[in-house]
Parts: C-alpha cells; sequence; structure tokens
C-alpha cells in the first residue's frame, strides 16, 4: 500500500465540516472508524504538530535515530511519508494512513498525526506511548500553511492572504484552531509524563541540542559521529533536495505554486503581515492565549 505517482485522477478540493466541533475535510474522516479503533502498541511513538509546524522535520530525526543505521537502505527507497504514516489521512487506493500504520515492519513504529489532543485514538493513552509534539508560533505557521494550501489538493482553497488570515484567527483550518491545538497538547503534556513537547523556534536556533532533548527523552545515545551526520542530514536545504522527504513523489502537490519545503525560517511571517495585520492580529491572539506558561518567539 504506498502511494501511486500514477494516479493522475485529481478530486476536487474538499470543503470544511465541522466535525466533533473541530473543522476538519472528508479525508481525515472518512476513515474514522477505523482510526479511533487503531491498536497502539506501547513502544510506538506518536508524532503530533498542528499542519506545517515541523511535522516532517522531526519524523525524519525520529526516523534517523532509530533507523539510520541499522537500515540506511530506507533512507534512499522509502519516502518519508510512508516511513512514518499519516494516520487520519484517507486518499482511497491512493494512501490509507491506519493501514500503512498496521503494516509497518518496524519497531518501534512512527506514526503521525494532526488531529486536536481530544481527537487521538484512546489506545495511544492506555499503552503509554511516547509522543513527540512540535509546536510553532502562529505567525509562522499560517504563513506555512497558507503556501500549503495553495499547493496541495487534498486542503481547501486558501483565498487571497488577507481573507486566509480572518479564517485562521476564527479557526476555520483543516484541524481546527491553531489557538486550540496547541493549547490542548500543552495541558496533556502537565498530566502525561510520556509527552515530549518541543518549539520549532527551538530548533531552527540549534538543531542538535534539540536532538540531544529527544534523546534523552526517548532513552537514546548516538555515537558523536551517528550525531552529527544526524544534525547535517535534517538541515532544512538537505531535506528540500532530498526526495524522500520534500513530497515531490506525491501527485496531489503542484510544486509550480509552491515546493513542500518552502522556506523553514522564522519570521518570514514579516514578508506577509501588513502592519495594520499584525496589530490585528495581536490583539486577537492576546485574548486566546489565556496561559501565560506557553510562550512562543516570533523572532530568534
Amino acid at each position: 500500500m504506498s502511494v501511486d505517482p500514477d494516479k493522475t485522477d485529481i478530486p476536487p478540493r474538499p470543503e470544511l465540516l465541522d466535525f466533533h466541533g473541530v473543522s476538519m475535510t472528508h479525508y481525515f474522516t472518512d476513515n474514522w472508524e477505523n482510526v479511533q479503533n487503531f491498536q497502539a502498541r506501547p513502544d510506538d511513538i506518536l508524532i503530533a504538530t498542528f499542519p506545517k509546524a515541523g511535522t516532517t522535520w522531526v519524523s525524519y530525526i525520529l526516523d534517523l535515530l532509530h533507523f539510520g543505521q541499522i537500515s540506511p537502505e530506507r533512507q534512499t527507497s522509502i519516502p518519508i511519508y510512508e516511513r512514518v504514516p499519516f494516520l487520519e489521512m484517507m486518499l482511497p487506493s491512493v494512501y490509507i494512513g491506519v493501514d500503512l500504520a498496521n503494516n509497518l515492519p518496524t519497531s518501534p513504529r512512527l506514526i503521525k498525526t494532526h488531529l486536536q489532543v481530544q481527537l487521538v485514538p484512546k489506545s495511544f493513552w492506555e499503552q503509554n506511548c511516547k509522543v513527540v509534539y512540535v509546536a510553532r508560533n502562529a505567525k509562522d505557521n499560517m504563513v506555512s500553511y497558507f503556501h500549503f494550501e495553495r499547493m496541495t489538493q487534498v486542503q481547501p482553497e486558501p483565498g487571497d492572504w488577507s481573507s486566509y488570515l480572518q479564517r485562521f484567527m476564527k479557526g476555520k483550518m483543516a484541524f481546527g484552531p491553531w489557538y486550540d491545538h496547541v493549547n490542548g497538547w500543552w495541558k496533556k503534556k502537565q498530566a502525561y509524563s510520556n509527552l515530549h513537547y518541543m518549539f520549532y523556534e527551538d530548533m531552527v536556533e540549534d538543531t542538535g541540542r534539540e536532538i540531544d532533548k529527544l534523546c534523552s527523552f526517548l532513552g537514546l545515545s548516538p555515537s558523536v559521529e551517528e550525531k552529527k551526520q544526524i544534525t547535517g542530514g535534517v538541515q532544512f536545504d538537505n531535506m528540500k533536495k532530498n526526495d524522500m522527504t520534500n513530497y515531490s513523489t506525491i501527485p496531489l502537490m503542484d510544486f509550480k505554486i509552491s515546493p513542500f519545503m518552502r522556506k523553514g525560517k522564522v519570521g518570514d511571517w514579516k514578508n506577509h503581515f501588513t502592519v495594520a495585520q499584525n496589530e490585528e492580529f495581536d490583539e486577537d491572539y492576546k485574548k486566546k492565549m489565556k496561559d501565560p506558561s506557553l510562550q512562543f518567539r516570533t523572532v530568534i
């Protein structure tokens, strides 16, 4: 079961629907019963993020940490979206995340989700699985999501930048409001000790340091040489050139509009927000981000 690049029948863009109080599209809800009944194993590692917050980056780091030495051929022959299946994604006859996850030959299984914390299959908590959550500041996250929606058929039509900004503030995005997402997972971290909460900005600032923290959370101790190799391999420009990590093998994305991996920078929002938009956004942000213990950096 894998993505078939010869499938040329590109489906129409989906509409947003309200699903258990969260905006979703049918691509993430069509297989809901199987998603909810997914049987996690104690050594599974769940990678959770709001879309476009560093999911592929952390997926690749974890894959290299666990399997880079054991099976180097994986790195050149299996795209990252098959090595780390997207659990709730359902594109019939093209990509069924649950099936891919169930058929993973690896141990641990690395699985990714964009679900809000309350929608995650219960078995992950029952099995006390390790969870790695990555959060990215709202402004850069929105810019990245905007460009992603422009280039992929499996997301709703993004419209222009100013209407997109309004939509983001209202939380009318697939997977719901960014605010609920980052806050919900942050609260979960307080109650669930097997959750490692990371910040995209920290990873950009010092990838090696953040890999060290991940290793200590996962109980891994790679050699200095191995760590150096991984830190180099996961630099943004290297991943952008790597066909196994840059999503160039998926037919539902138009790279002529925008690459899947665009800039990977902190602060690119300044090239998009007008002064007025920035002020409006900051006002709205203050109302919605009530927890003073969760702080983001919009520049580094």
